[in-house]
């Protein structure tokens, strides 16, 4: 205990001066970093502590509270300013076991924090001396103490234990932050979806979402039929369609587009964007080299599956085409997608399982609930609230480029054969918009008209595939 000397009159004294016990209050820090863990977070705590007493604790919470802000070092601060009647914080010291990032460092500072004690240092994002140094910074108007290494290998122990804990059991794509995966129990048990799903996170766009697909059927098969969905649907479209082409001797390979089915979901809708999706898609078909190609596209899944066979057309040697478009923002949206576009708007909570069953009425009532599986709540809906707007409605749309050169790829250089499928009850784009799009492609023969087929025409599935076998076996 250091000594600090005084004098009264002629006479000298020394007076101990109490030193914290700064890995006790770190341990107190610790515990609340166990309990942000157990809550799916990462594991950082802190305390806040004046005159020996802990005026204020608080653990990582920015997941479960929706809330960038919500690091361990605020929510320490708030609870000590509530205590105190005041949000100067004199005389306090904050414990954190990890390395306050500026964000903290920042509030730290404004609150006059005499002194800050943290654990394990944060090469990422640590703003005490490992990426920059605001504490160091003389130019402020408030210094406050900063000592580092505290219980350091237990605070570090705890964040290293967490994210190995995460890449290891059975878990091989971590959950970023910023995005929400659908509970595998959501999908247990859905009617006629019997395959095993499978995972890849190392796409450069995907930038470690996990995204899952479908694939069945044996590699070297002589075709591969690529099914993409839309919005909002996702791969159990195909449930009906996948055994015919198996039957076949194909491969059928199914992606769910991110933030549907089983991929991961963005929390924001602005994470979604026309050129992201395409490259995703792209690089998805690079990465398991397919080959001999039939591509299946019905909504989503053309406006973005139908601008990439030109950019490796070697690949591709068959289009199914059902109940779609070119958003190539030089042609009228058809009244029947504003329409849709408008209740989006109006109603981003609609009922999914409701509106499978509206256009599908010899749908079951769990294949209606199969649609709605993948969206448990509003968080995981981004996707569903982002992609009407996204439907390139301008020339200098986000896609609209990109879909004129894909227009005009299919009316001159296609080489490949064509199908499609209309259902004929499609509000959206029913049979007016189709016969249109049959006009731009070339070589597409008169379409097949399912008259009580809508929209999600797939639901029709079986004799369309049965079809498509016969039509691209010739």
């Amino acid at each position: 205990m250091p000594e600090r000397a005084g004098a009264v009159g002629s006479l000298t004294y020394t007076r101990r001066m109490p030193v914290p016990d700064d890995a006790a209050f770190m341990r107190l820090a610790l515990a609340q970093a166990q309990a942000a863990a157990a809550a799916g977070e990462v594991p950082v705590g802190a305390v806040v502590v004046r005159a020996g007493e802990v005026i204020g604790t608080g653990r990582n919470a920015p997941i479960g509270a929706h809330d960038p802000t919500a690091h361990a070092e605020v929510q320490a601060l708030r609870a000590a300013a509530t205590a105190l009647g005041n949000y100067r914080l004199d005389g306090c010291t904050v414990y954190v076991t990890l390395e306050p990032c500026a964000m903290c460092s920042g509030a730290m500072l404004h609150a006059r924090v005499a002194r800050v004690v943290y654990g394990a240092s944060d090469p990422k994002t640590g703003a005490a001396g490992s990426v920059l140094d605001l504490f160091g910074e003389r130019r402020l108007n408030h210094q406050t103490v900063v000592q580092g290494g505290v219980l350091a290998d237990a605070c570090g122990e705890l964040l290293r234990g967490f994210f190995q804990e995460r890449r290891m059991n059975g878990n091989p794509h971590p959950l970023r932050d910023d995005a929400l995966r659908t509970p595998d129990a959501a999908f247990e048990g859905l009617p006629g979806y019997p395959w095993a799903p499978n995972y890849l996170s190392d796409l450069p766009a995907l930038g470690g979402l996990r995204m899952h697909y479908l694939d069945e059927g044996p590699r070297d098969a002589p075709r591969t039929w690529l099914c993409l969905h839309g919005n909002p649907a996702w791969s159990y479209l195909y449930r009906l369609m996948i055994p015919v082409f198996l039957a076949a001797g194909d491969r059928v390979v199914a992606p769910d587009l991110i933030g549907f089915g089983k991929s991961d979901k963005p929390k924001k809708d602005g994470a979604h964007t026309f050129t992201w999706h395409r490259q995703v898609l792209l690089e998805f078909v690079e990465r398991l080299d397919l080959n001999k190609v039939v591509m299946a596209v019905q909504d989503w899944g053309g406006l973005l599956g139908l601008t990439l066979p030109m950019a490796a057309p070697q690949r591709y040697r068959g289009l199914l085409v059902m109940n779609t478009a070119l958003g190539t923002g030089d042609v009228p949206l058809s009244p029947g997608f504003l329409a849709w576009r408008e209740m989006c708007a109006a109603k981003p909570d609609f009922d999914v399982a409701r509106l499978f069953g509206r256009g599908n009425p010899q749908m079951s009532e769990g294949e209606c609930a199969a649609y709605s599986a993948p969206f448990p709540d509003r968080g995981h809906r981004a996707a569903l609230r982002a992609f009407p707007p996204m439907v390139p409605e301008h020339p200098d749309s986000d896609g609209a480029a990109i879909s004129r050169e894909a227009r005009a790829f299919w009316q001159e250089r296609w080489q490949g054969q064509s199908l499609m499928a209309i259902g004929a009850q499609d509000p959206v784009l029913g049979e007016p918009v189709m016969r249109a799009l049959s006009k731009l492609i070339r070589g597409c023969p008169e379409p097949i008209l399912l008259p009580q087929a809508g929209h999600f025409v797939q639901e029709h599935g079986r004799p369309i595939a049965e079809a498509a076998v016969g039509h691209f076996s010739r």
